[in-house]
């Protein structure tokens, strides 16, 4: 049998603040949804909009970092795997549900984004740091290439 393959990427905007929680044996978990919208011409040459809705579920250190740095409108970049669960609900009836399980994920958009949460991450380098050097255009000459 053919080993399979389980991989999901999205990003979209969250649909509400990130819901963490600890289960009883002490490990934090994360749950969210992303709004992903598609556009796309229809034979018409008319636009056309479909949004879908999709739950999201990170567990430890990861979900504790998405909880702290977004909130509701924020826009997240997240990488994982669809996970398939069954459950009973209030009244007995079983119910199914389909998460994807974030393995890694990337904050999207800057410091002056209005949907950028209010307390951001640090930069990685400082700007005073970077030195731009005047390259003059003569042309590259390919033998002083190392490689």
């Amino acid at each position: 049998m053919a080993k399979g393959f389980n991989k999901v990427i999205l990003m979209g905007n969250l649909t509400r603040d990130v819901e963490l929680r600890t289960t009883t044996s002490g490990q934090s978990v994360a749950n969210f949804s992303l709004a992903v919208s598609r556009s796309w011409r229809n034979q018409d040459g008319q636009q056309q909009d479909q949004t879908s809705f999709i739950n999201c579920v990170a567990w430890g250190k990861p979900g504790e970092i998405i909880s702290q740095y977004v909130k509701k409108g924020a826009p997240l970049l997240v990488s994982g795997r669809l996970d398939q669960r069954s459950y009973e609900d209030k009244d007995g009836n079983k119910r199914s549900a389909v998460e994807v399980v974030v393995e890694d994920f990337n904050f999207v958009g800057g410091r002056n984004d209005s949907n950028a949460p209010a307390s951001t991450p640090p930069p990685a380098t400082s700007t005073k740091d970077v030195v731009v050097e005047d390259i003059d255009d003569k042309p590259i000459d390919l033998s002083e290439i190392p490689f």
